[in-house]
């Protein structure tokens, strides 16, 4: 793949940033990357020579470079599916992808590399140990030419000192995008997928709280869960928010691979509700069980 001229860069920058404003972001992070295209458009070295935008915006810039493309406007323009992410993947088409997502519950790129690395894609029909072999290295190499991402699982290695957001802001980021959403508060884009009459039906919501930058809206595939996106300092990740459907969390919402945090959160809600010396989250939940049974 040729890689993007300084102007096509520029553009994609400016691009996110109209979008940002249209969306209600906060209008220093649509500034960021509008002063980033300008910069870039002005550059008249190769980009790859002279990257010094700063920390954030030169993550940005290398993965347009590396892959044609930019996450964050694939989102702001509908691009949001699992599937469509992972149908930039060699090797994965638009079957392959769907049962990616749908048999093995996958969400991110990191996702998909892991269930290649640790034999599960491998045993899904279609695939086979080659074919999981070669998406298991075009991932890989994706993933090492994009901007510094960590998807947010305790399972994967982050760079250190980099900490993911806390499930409490997570979850509080959650609650608040879907009370807007059913107030109808929020502005809807346009699902570029599963959308065969292109209605502009999905809310986003764009915030920043505690230094991070937050991207909230419905997935395609299950309208009570969430996918939150996440940025800060050039790092970016995603956490998806769902409702338990069962153990001590049932009936609650989660960060889906944190779900230890997130009870350790509910139990000191629950504790700050009740009455002092009130039976903790599991004691209350095995008594609810009880009673249903």
């Amino acid at each position: 793949m040729d890689r993007p001229t300084n102007a096509e860069v520029a553009a994609t920058l400016e691009r996110t940033a109209e979008l940002l404003e249209a969306q209600g972001a906060s209008p220093y992070r649509a500034q960021t990357y509008r002063g980033a295209g300008a910069a870039v458009r002005q550059c008249e070295r190769a980009l790859s020579e002279v990257l010094g935008i700063g920390p954030g915006m030169d993550a940005v810039v290398r993965e347009v470079l590396e892959t044609g493309r930019l996450g964050v406007l694939d989102r702001l323009e509908g691009e949001v599916s699992p599937e469509g992410l992972f149908m930039t993947v060699p090797g994965m088409g638009e079957a392959l992808a769907r049962r990616a997502h749908i048999m093995l519950r996958l969400e991110t790129l990191e996702d998909l590399e892991a269930a290649a690395r640790d034999g599960r894609l491998k045993k899904l029909p279609g695939f086979g140990p080659r074919r999981a072999l070669l998406v298991r290295d075009a991932v890989t190499r994706q993933l090492a030419g994009s901007r510094r991402r960590w998807s947010g699982h305790p399972s994967q290695d982050r760079p250190d000192p980099f900490p993911a957001p806390p499930v409490e802001l997570l979850l509080a980021t959650d609650g608040e995008y879907r009370r807007r959403a059913a107030a109808g508060e929020l502005r809807k884009i346009c699902p570029r997928r599963f959308n065969p009459t292109q209605e502009a039906s999905l809310p986003i919501w764009h915030t920043e709280r505690d230094g991070w930058a937050f991207t909230a809206m419905f997935t395609n595939a299950n309208a009570s869960w969430v996918s939150i996106f996440f940025e800060r300092d050039g790092y970016e990740g995603q956490a998806t928010a769902v409702t338990a459907a069962r153990g001590l969390l049932a009936g609650l919402r989660v960060v889906r691979g944190r779900e230890a945090s997130c009870q350790a959160h509910h139990d000191a809600l629950h504790r700050a509700a009740e009455p002092p010396h009130a039976p903790p989250l599991a004691a209350a939940a095995a008594a609810r069980d009880e009673i249903c049974l």
